[in-house]
């Protein structure tokens, strides 16, 4: 499935067992991108990169779960490029993959550290369009999302999902913590951001504030 927003292109790779979204973004004028999230399938996801055509410049994560990480160590090795994020509280999930990825059926993960952690405010950026960071714990205590409000593009990995939320009773989620991020985090954004999560289809902050049946109240 390709989306498109430009100044920006992206292309959504479904990945692992898990059927998490490994998403490739590039910028447009610069033909520079990311892949966020490479959970693994990491020869899809090569195959995915040359059909584009782009020039890979990092990789990011939202969070340090198998499904979204498991295959950055490898991913990093083959592209020779950073792993950007998440918050360094996730150090501890990409500790673990290895064994992690033996209870879920995930082959081939490795384990893997961060390049450069991110913390609340910083920006990373893709080609020429520069995404704010937001820590967002909750699903895990390291989960980030990037926003772009000028393009109307959020990736929130496993906070936020059409009509759900991210599950909490992973090692350190915290249901509170979560409800609060998105309150605090996500839902001040424009009802016409459009977010790409890390399970299923994509969704607007708009909809998801009138009909998401977890943020009610």
């Amino acid at each position: 499935m390709t989306q498109q927003s430009a100044p920006l292109n992206a292309a959504i790779i479904p990945v692992t067992p898990l059927q998490q979204n490994c998403s490739i973004i590039w910028c447009t004028k610069t033909s520079e991108g990311v892949v966020v999230d490479p959970g693994g399938d990491v020869d899809t996801i090569l195959k995915a990169i040359e059909e584009t055509g782009i020039t890979v410049k990092n990789i990011l994560l939202t969070h340090g779960h198998i499904d979204h990480a498991g295959g950055a160590a490898e991913l990093k090795e083959k592209l020779g490029v950073n792993i950007i994020g998440p918050h360094q509280d996730d150090l501890f999930l990409l500790e673990s993959l290895v064994e992690t990825g033996e209870m879920y059926g995930v082959q081939g993960a490795r384990n893997c550290t961060s390049d450069q952690w991110l913390n609340d405010g910083d920006t990373v950026k893709v080609g020429d369009i520069a995404f704010r960071i937001a820590h967002c714990p909750g699903h895990s205590p390291g989960s980030v999302v990037f926003i772009n409000e000028d393009i109307k593009l959020a990736l929130v990995g496993d906070v936020l999902f059409q009509n759900s939320i991210g599950r909490t009773d992973l090692p350190r989620g915290n249901h509170d913590d979560l409800i609060k991020s998105i309150k605090e985090k996500l839902l001040p954004l424009d009802d016409d951001v459009t977010f790409i999560c890390g399970h299923g289809p994509t969704s607007t902050i708009g909809q998801e504030r009138a009909t998401n049946p977890f943020l009610k109240g």
